[in-house]
């Protein structure tokens, strides 16, 4: 059995970072809008909102690094999960739990000297041959 998801969209606000209790672990929410590849009746594309979870050491580094508005890659797997809402009513929510968060593009912000993904400048000076 396979369960993989693959997307590429961007964030809609900054994410949610919090830790979990009893042992801490990172846990860093944020939703990706993804636009459908075909358009509807009225000739508009569509945009589909997607939760995304990370877990440790990946939610840390997203928390720190992504902000509203970034073009990102997620691959992960699909999770539904129940929970009873405010009423008592129960509930089911689709969410993706993320394997893998590649950044697509550079930081808006100038203030940020690096992310994870920057390609590394090298003059001929430092090329040892």
């Amino acid at each position: 059995m396979l369960n993989l998801v693959v997307l590429i969209g961007r964030l809609t606000r900054d994410p949610e970072l919090r830790y979990t209790p009893g042992n801490g672990t990172a846990v860093a929410t944020f939703t990706l809008a993804v636009d459908r590849s075909f358009a509807n009746r009225q000739g508009e594309r569509e945009t589909d909102f997607i939760r995304i979870v990370t877990w440790d050491k990946l939610a840390e580094t997203c928390a720190n690094y992504l902000q509203k508005g970034r073009l990102v890659a997620v691959t992960g797997r699909l999770q539904i999960r129940s929970y009873d809402d405010k009423e008592g009513i129960r509930r089911k929510a689709a969410e993706v739990v993320a394997r893998d968060v590649r950044f697509l593009e550079p930081p808006r912000s100038e203030e940020t000297d690096s992310f994870p993904g920057d390609e590394i400048s090298v003059s001929e000076d430092d090329i040892p041959f």
